[in-house]
């Protein structure tokens, strides 16, 4: 697969003014470091396979890690002013806005799935191999088809709060807090977790233009801290 961009008059143009200057004088040009910058990023690039399998790895993880933080986050400051009623409505960080964001930039969307889903509509069926992030599963990336890739992590109860709403009725859950959960989720699966226990994973499908877009972007990155022409 090939990303070109043809920068031939712009450096033919650029040739020009060079050989009119004083070796002197090219310290001076105008916007050099610039120029020199963006003619190296319009140089012709070759994505291969490997290297849109580890930009869809990135924006995964990038997407993923930005969610949960976020919801830690949230939860926090839900549970500590309002309990488990003010809690319940933000535990879906895969609509947060600033998941929505990124998503919009890799051309994204993420889902969480679960064996055991609170809302039926995150039921999926998936295996042992799936749940375990000790194993070569963990962080899959593959690439379905010509425009799309999916990227999969295990999601593992780690924090100590999300057992207010995931734990053990009667001892984590309070009564009331998990009567309100039925309230609103009758067919709810997902209590019963410890800590450290697998509840499902983050599954995303990414769009070939945005996972391309964030490989150009990264190896930039490495371009820009390169000595400058000028």
């Amino acid at each position: 697969m090939r990303f070109v961009v043809r920068a031939t008059g712009v450096v033919a143009g650029l040739g020009l003014l060079l050989s009119a200057c004083r070796p002197d004088q090219i310290e001076h040009i105008r916007n050099g470091k610039q120029i020199a910058t963006t003619l190296e990023n319009m140089t012709v690039k070759r994505i291969l396979p490997a290297g849109l399998l580890r930009a869809a790895r990135w924006a995964g993880d990038s997407l993923t890690r930005s969610a949960d933080q976020e919801l830690r986050r949230q939860l926090a400051a839900r549970l500590s002013a309002g309990g488990v009623a003010a809690a319940l409505p933000v535990c879906r960080p895969e609509g947060y806005a600033t998941t929505d964001s990124l998503a919009r930039i890799f051309r994204a969307v993420p889902r969480r799935l679960s064996r055991r889903p609170r809302n039926p509509q995150n039921q999926a069926p998936l295996t042992a191999a799936d749940l375990r992030p000790d194993t070569a599963t963990a962080h899959l990336v593959r690439r379905i088809d010509a425009e799309t890739f999916v990227y999969q992590r295990p999601i593992t109860l780690t924090d100590a709060q999300c057992l207010r709403c995931h734990g053990t009725v009667g001892r984590d859950v309070a009564a009331a807090d998990y009567a309100l959960i039925k309230q609103q989720y009758p067919a709810d699966q997902a209590t019963g977790y410890r800590l450290g226990d697998a509840m499902g994973v983050w599954q995303v499908r990414l769009h070939r233009d945005g996972v391309a877009e964030l490989y150009t972007m990264k190896t930039r990155k490495v371009m820009k801290k390169r000595k400058p022409l000028f």
